[in-house]
């Protein structure tokens, strides 16, 4: 859009209200590419839109509001957000992964960035209901990984869900399951927008000995309409920084082990709960 920069506000806000409404969510830096207007106007248009109601605020841009419970961006517009931090808690959780293991990952743009940190990793067999997960592992990873994609109706972020996946997810056992959520509140649990999702996702924990969620600090207090399963159920759950000091002293109550990634320095602060 060359001429982008000539569009007054509000013409720029409807642009970016429908750009949020196909894809979920938008990057200030596109914008101000979009529209060649500097980078201030652009978050002041996103201040605009955020004061009425109609988008979520987040580092880096916009996505829907999450109060509403049946939202769900597409696994291109979550791919956008918060990928420093999807990127450290990827690398994390892939320290967890030994060789020669059987493990599950659900779909989702953080267990995405999990996969790619598993790509030369020997002998895995990796059970998943994510195509983006089982391509990237299929084509880059090791000829010696074996990789097996469940059937099922595609979601908006690219997840197999419904009974064909249940179905076959209750043939499989794993050693690990590394899962993705669209929420995560102490009262709620771990939530998803998607009922049939929240099925699948249930199905995916019942296989494996142990649960280790991966979300960045951006999903507590996210609550979708469809729980998956409670806090407590999860082993390890592993998140940034970036999340609140008194959500992380609230989720140390109930998660197995809570490790705290630090996407500016690297640094990991790992905490285990007495059983």
């Amino acid at each position: 859009m060359s001429e982008g920069g000539s569009l007054l506000g509000r013409q720029r806000q409807a642009w970016i209200l429908e750009r949020i409404r196909i894809d979920g969510g938008v990057r200030v830096a596109d914008l101000v590419r979009q529209f060649n207007v500097s980078d201030m106007t652009v978050r002041r248009d996103l201040e605009l839109l955020a004061e009425r109601g109609l988008v979520e605020k987040v580092h880096g841009g916009a996505t829907a509001v999450q109060g509403g419970p049946v939202v769900e961006p597409g696994f291109a517009a979550k791919s956008s957000l918060q990928q420093t931090e999807k990127d450290a808690i990827a690398r994390e959780a892939a320290r967890l992964v030994r060789p020669r293991t059987a493990i599950a990952i659900s779909a989702g743009t953080t267990t995405y960035a999990v996969a790619g940190e598993l790509l030369d990793i020997p002998g895995l067999t990796v059970v998943t209901n994510s195509p983006p997960v089982a391509d990237l592992l299929h084509y880059s990873g090791r000829s010696d990984q074996t990789i097996i994609l469940t059937g099922g109706v595609r979601t908006p972020s690219d997840g197999l869900v419904g009974p064909i996946a249940v179905t076959a997810l209750r043939s499989v056992h794993v050693d690990l399951v590394l899962m993705g959520v669209h929420g995560m509140d102490p009262h709620t649990g771990f939530t998803t927008p998607n009922l049939l999702e929240a099925e699948t996702d249930r199905a995916l924990i019942e296989t494996g000995r142990r649960l280790v969620v991966v979300a960045d600090h951006t999903k507590y207090g996210v609550i979708g309409i469809s729980s998956i399963g409670r806090l407590n159920e999860a082993d390890v759950l592993i998140t940034d920084a970036g999340l609140a000091a008194e959500a992380q002293d609230a989720l140390r109550e109930v998660v197995g082990q809570l490790i705290v990634v630090d996407p500016a320095t690297g640094a990991v602060a790992t905490e285990a709960v007495a059983s």
